[in-house]
């Protein structure tokens, strides 16, 4: 089974859990490390020769437009993460629509080719945000991977689909690759864990986090989709002043995260999310 390896190229100063605390005029007063820690992801995936996803925030592409141009001449795909970083359910549909484009046509013209895939800041496409869908149709998407089937204070809608399908908006069709989730059984109890990723891989074992994705491999039949970001590698990024709830979200086991990640490229076959999907 081939699972699907997925970046979001953002920065230390652009997470969510700090948007109290920096707001998006003070960015280019904080020191840029997405940089260099994306290239050490590079060197990662050429060591282990996987080819992936690189959703990559607007703002970042147009600051630093040759790592752009790196992650695809090393035969990755370039996605989209959208330009400012904002939770969509927080923004209205216009403002949406034009983060969106602007992201979009920044990485077409750096990468040369059409950008087919989207992930939303902080996965925020959720019941309350679903019209983005539309938009993300109408502006040359043709999928997402935005939605997580759980309950968050940020994100979430829960009982949603685990797995790659399609869907339907009034604008026309689009993949869908959630982000995954194993599901807890205890008679007719049911209930989502999210591992596959970010702080969910920094809080388990990976051994634990191995386990899940072999059996929903094996015993579910479908992929996954694994996602981190190029700061979770990053233990010496400056520390950013904020409530004990960010910072435990933001640092926990920064210094172990590098390690998780190469023990599943070492036991896992991944290649983009894009071909992952077309394989479904």
């Amino acid at each position: 089974m081939i699972n699907a390896l997925t970046i979001d190229v953002e920065d230390y100063f652009h997470v969510n859990a700090f948007a109290q605390h920096i707001n998006p005029e003070q960015w280019d007063g904080y020191p840029l490390r997405v940089e260099g820690n994306t290239l050490r992801i590079l060197d990662m995936l050429d060591e282990f020769a996987i080819k992936a996803t690189f959703f990559v925030l607007g703002w970042v592409a147009e600051r630093l437009p040759a790592l752009v141009k790196e992650i695809h001449r090393r035969g990755h795909e370039i996605a989209c993460h959208g330009y400012g970083h904002q939770l969509i359910y927080s923004i209205s549909p216009q403002e949406f629509r034009t983060d969106v484009s602007k992201a979009k046509k920044i990485l077409e013209d750096l990468c040369g080719e059409r950008v087919l895939g989207y992930r939303a800041p902080s996965y925020s496409i959720t019941t309350k945000s679903l019209w983005a869908l539309d938009i993300l149709v109408e502006e040359g998407f043709s999928y997402d991977s935005s939605i997580f089937p759980i309950t968050h204070d940020i994100y979430g809608i829960p009982g949603g689909k685990r797995f790659p399908h399609q869907i339907s908006t009034h604008a026309g069709k689009i993949k869908e690759f959630p982000i995954s989730t194993f599901q807890l059984k205890v008679g007719r109890w049911r209930s989502q864990l999210p591992l596959s990723g970010g702080g969910y891989l920094r809080l388990f074992p990976a051994v634990l986090v191995a386990r899940a994705i072999q059996v929903i491999n094996s015993s579910e039949k479908q992929p996954v989709i694994v996602y981190f970001h190029p700061w979770e590698i990053d233990p010496e990024q400056p520390r950013i002043r904020a409530g004990l709830k960010s910072c435990f979200r933001h640092y926990l086991n920064l210094e172990r995260m590098e390690l998780k990640v190469r023990h599943l490229l070492d036991n896992f076959c991944f290649a983009s999310a894009n071909d992952v999907l077309n394989q479904c």
